[in-house]
């Protein structure tokens, strides 16, 4: 089976060109969605190899979009482009689809650590409620997994084109696991550890974007 590293961007032209050759090993396609990047982010992932499209702007959830119709691959995996997914860990990641046991698998830091999320009070703010929106969706659909939130995971691409996503940001995470369990897809978790991003900031305000979360979580979980 082909496989679609997707990697949504904006500006990040300091770790594009080191993420794109550390996935090179594993993707026959590396497509790179850049929501108007003004730092020269797509000029370095061209120059990388990369193919690059453009989203319009919309945030996370849009670029996902646009990778669900642009992957040439049977599977698309997404891949943060800050550096801190390990991509030797995405043979683990695709392996489930694979051999059919799957049709989207997340990789968890509760599994396997992250040397991101503690420390602070934003990311207290953001491991909190990651972990009550899992336990909603755990709830929810009776199975027990353990983060809902990492961007690190891959689909069967004619699974997730059949999913309908709407969220147009970092609650697209969220809307992919429901979505999927609500359409009878399986879901399996690898343990992979998240490295801390290797330049610039988070583009997700734990305070600012929590009524976002909180409507995804009405709408695709507990409706």
């Amino acid at each position: 089976m082909k496989i679609t590293v997707a990697i949504p961007t904006l500006n990040e032209a300091a770790t594009i060109g080191d993420v794109v050759d550390e996935v090179k090993p594993y993707a026959d396609e590396i497509l790179v969605i850049d929501g108007g990047s003004k730092d020269g982010t797509p000029d370095i992932a061209r120059r990388k190899g990369a193919r690059v499209v453009f989203d319009g702007g919309g945030g996370k959830g849009r670029a996902i979009v646009t990778a669900a119709r642009e992957a040439s691959g049977d599977i698309t995996v997404f891949f943060d482009a800050d550096g801190s997914h390990d991509a030797k860990d995405i043979p683990a990641l695709v392996a489930p689809i694979q051999e059919g046991r799957a049709e989207h698998v997340t990789a968890s830091r509760l599994l396997g650590g992250s040397s991101e999320l503690h420390g602070g009070f934003d990311e207290f703010l953001r491991l909190s409620g990651a972990a009550f929106i899992t336990a909603c969706i755990n709830r929810r659909f009776g199975i027990r997994l353990s983060d809902s939130q990492n961007g690190f995971r891959a689909l069967r691409t004619d699974f997730l084109r059949s999913l309908t996503l709407v969220s147009r940001h970092t609650t697209i995470e969220q809307e992919m696991i429901a979505k999927t369990l609500k359409a009878g897809g399986r879901i399996v978790e690898i343990p992979s550890h998240e490295h801390p991003r290797r330049a610039g900031k988070s583009h997700v305000n734990p305070v600012r974007h929590a009524p976002a979360y909180l409507w995804s979580l009405l709408r695709d979980v507990l409706l």
